[in-house]
């Protein structure tokens, strides 16, 4: 009887190792990715594209990510110690106890409180501190409510209309019960264009 030398064997098996590595390689790592990416597109257009807004075919910036304002004309976001640069994304990881950190919270209160002309008490904790990624587009109506009187004159408009826009961008809980109201101040900076 003859068998088989281990050599065959060999060269069988890593024919096969090889066949199921490219099979796997093709359809997990290439088809799988496909169809994720084409449903993903398909079922949230909007998304998959990184939610960008634009205005007059060009686009002005994303829903899903703060921008600076370095006008007085428009609501400021929350400050980001990323510089808004969706590539460098992150907290300043400043420990509480740190005394950098309560020095820059003092510091930019009282930058906020002359900026929207209120006492320094009154500012929104939002408005000082940096959210966990530095890009968080969106402000509660607290942080926005005390912008409306700069904003207002600024643009020569009368508190009340602004007060409305404000209103009327204010996005309520998700579901009724997921998250807090918030408003995203791109969307309203955007709203507040428009009404000139």
């Amino acid at each position: 009887m003859k068998t088989e030398t281990p050599v065959l064997d060999n060269a069988c098996n890593l024919r096969a190792s090889l066949g199921l590595a490219l099979v796997a390689l093709l359809v997990m790592g290439l088809l799988y990715s496909l169809a994720g990416a084409g449903l993903g597109r398909a079922l949230f257009p909007v998304q998959a594209t990184g939610s960008i807004i634009e205005r007059d075919g060009v686009a002005v910036g994303s829903a899903l990510v703060a921008q600076p304002f370095g006008d007085a004309r428009y609501f400021q976001p929350r400050p980001s110690a990323a510089n808004y640069d969706p590539m460098a994304a992150a907290g300043s990881n400043q420990a509480r106890s740190n005394p950098g950190l309560r020095q820059r919270i003092d510091d930019t209160t009282a930058a906020v409180a002359a900026r929207d002309g209120i006492a320094a008490a009154d500012v929104p904790a939002e408005l000082v501190t940096q959210s966990g990624s530095g890009l968080d587009p969106d402000l509660s109506p607290a942080g926005v409510q005390v912008q409306v009187a700069r904003v207002a004159a600024a643009r020569g408009l009368p508190p009340d209309v602004v007060a409305r826009l404000v209103a009327g961008h204010t996005q309520a809980r998700q579901f009724g019960l997921l998250g807090e109201p918030r408003i995203n101040v791109l969307e309203l900076n955007l709203a507040l264009d428009a009404l000139r």
